[in-house]
């Protein structure tokens, strides 16, 4: 299993880099597609913008210590936030546009927003198939696979959208392992390989601390199951790790001398009080991630069981090793927490496609995994891919037919991907090599295109449907100048602050004096006793009230 005894000519090959190229060119137009003119969403895209302008706004070192609403942001670390703020930085010099006192003047695009973060998830497709060659060295097609499934599962392409962390933090945790992979032949690369693992993990204190020790822990147990390195190599190694480590530390500990015990909310609040506490009510189990494997990991998904097998008969072997191990300690990190949200799920869709990318190459080259635990039955998935791509382009007709009026929106997507579907399955199952290449082209493009279509309209961020939009709300909220205004038995709501460039706090209770006025956006008339309100606007769905005392509201 020694990596040590890897040849350098072997961790290098001209036509994968050129095909990693190309993919990762590809995943590119994905990440610059449609960041703008779709309004950002709860909870994230509006609270992470806010910071990161925020940050933009301060001036060094306050820079360091992020802040939300002018009090000390103690949710997530800022390394997100320091690269949105530098976009703005760029974009204010760039438009020659002065720094706005008043945040809601000049507000940064929402393209903007997203651009950085997008553009860093992209980096996961290379690096997912660098990591491929690494447990599999020589297997070009393997490598390729890998980092073409990669480009094509929706839930990569549409949370690296979004003004989030968690592409960046995948991005961060396959830099860690293909790092630890490397081969440590000698103390130069023990050393280089290993600063740059540790860098990795620096990254992901930055970005979600909690995840950094699991991740860490789980990779260096991995490489220590291969049993090729030395003691006196495993310390230099370690050393390197630390040396890397030193920026992600020095942050936390600046953050806690900063702010005293409120730092420690990032590792206790927002990240282990995940594990055993359901947090704002997320509490649907190991449901709502299964839930979103089965949904987003089409059309690759028939691929999952027969890697899991094919790894389980290598499982003495490092690729078998890594694919089991890391598919096991990232379902540990998730599958457990009493807190559930559907982007959790991204932290296993690097190791489903460790796993599912050699079995889409042994079909592309002919070459059926071994036959046992029934991986004979990989042959036949050209006809399930089949049968998907006539389904869906059954629903697409009917759609544009008019039959089924809500799908009509996506009907070009659903046509493009299950054309791509149908004629990709049809080669893959060609006897010719050539042909079934060719297939496994036409499938990664047509999905890739599909992808494509989705991201260039607004349906790639169906949050935006889930409750009422904002934009309309903050442009009314904008001429009601220093006017106090409260969400009336509503949540707060971060893409509706952003917008309005005020903060709306929701209200349950109302202690108003004689006199005393305040501004109310309610779905409907706020009933409380002793208070007059009148109706000013009406945004459907809330309508703006104002409110006062009925004794008050009474006199002349």
């Amino acid at each position: 299993m020694g990596s040590g005894r890897l040849r350098v000519w072997r961790d290098w090959d001209g036509r994968l880099a050129a095909g990693l190229l190309l993919l990762w060119i590809l995943a590119v137009i994905l990440a610059i597609t449609g960041l703008g003119g779709v309004p950002l969403v709860d909870w994230d895209e509006g609270i992470v913008a806010r910071v990161a302008l925020e940050t933009s706004q301060a001036p060094w070192p306050q820079r360091l210590w992020p802040s939300y609403w002018g009090e000390p942001y103690l949710n997530k670390p800022p390394l997100i936030h320091w690269l949105i703020a530098a976009c703005i930085d760029v974009w204010r010099l760039v438009s020659l546009a002065p720094t706005p006192t008043d945040p809601a003047a000049a507000l940064p695009p929402e393209w903007l927003l997203r651009l950085g973060p997008s553009l860093l998830s992209s980096l996961l497709v290379p690096l997912l198939g660098l990591t491929q060659w690494r447990l599999r060295p020589g297997e070009r097609s393997a490598a390729l696979a890998s980092a073409a499934i990669a480009l094509t599962l929706m839930p990569l392409a549409r949370h690296g959208h979004r003004v989030m962390l968690d592409g960046s933090q995948l991005v961060a945790i396959a830099l860690l392992w293909w790092a630890l992979l490397g081969p440590m032949g000698s103390w130069r690369r023990i050393l280089g390989w290993g600063v740059l693992a540790g860098l990795a993990s620096s990254a992901l204190l930055l970005l979600k601390a909690p995840t950094a020790l699991p991740v860490l822990i789980s990779a260096l147990a991995l490489r220590g199951l291969e049993r090729d390195l030395r003691p006196l190599q495993w310390l230099l190694l370690l050393l390197a790790l630390l040396v890397g480590l030193v920026p992600g530390l020095a942050w936390h500990l600046g953050h806690w001398w900063q702010r005293g015990d409120g730092a420690l909310q990032m590792w206790l609040g927002q990240g282990y009080a995940r594990i055993g506490n359901a947090i704002e009510g997320h509490q649907d189990g190991p449901f709502t991630v299964v839930l979103e494997m089965l949904e987003g990991g089409w059309p690759w998904l028939p691929l999952w069981p027969f890697g899991l097998a094919l790894a389980w008969r290598a499982r003495r072997r490092r690729a078998g090793l890594w694919c089991l191990g890391l598919t096991l300690a990232m379902s540990l990190m998730v599958l457990p927490l009493r807190t559930q949200l559907p982007w959790y799920s991204l932290l296993l869709w690097p190791p489903f496609v460790l796993v599912c990318g050699p079995v889409l190459a042994s079909m592309l080259d002919h070459r059926p995994p071994d036959r046992g635990a029934g991986l004979g039955l990989v042959a036949r998935l050209p006809r399930l891919w089949s049968l998907l791509g006539i389904l869906v382009v059954a629903l697409a007709l009917l759609s544009l037919a008019g039959v089924l009026p809500p799908l009509r929106p996506a009907a070009a997507i659903t046509l493009v991907f299950g054309s791509g579907l149908i004629a990709g399955a049809w080669l893959l199952g060609r006897p010719d090599r050539r042909q079934r290449r060719l297939g496994g082209l036409v499938m990664v493009l047509g999905t890739w295109l599909a992808l494509l279509l989705l991201l260039a309209s607004p349906l790639w961020l169906w949050e935006l449907h889930e409750r009422w939009p904002v934009p309309r709300l903050a442009q009314l909220l904008a001429g009601q100048g220093a006017n106090e205004v409260r969400l009336w038995q509503e949540e707060e709501r971060p893409s509706l602050n952003w917008y309005a460039g005020r903060r709306l706090r929701g209200e349950d209770h109302l202690q108003l004096a004689p006199g005393e006025s305040i501004l109310l956006l309610s779905l409907k008339r706020p009933q409380v006793a002793d208070l007059s309100c009148q109706a000013l606007a009406h945004p459907a769905p809330l309508t703006l009230y104002r409110c006062r005392l009925a004794s008050a509201a009474a006199k002349p």
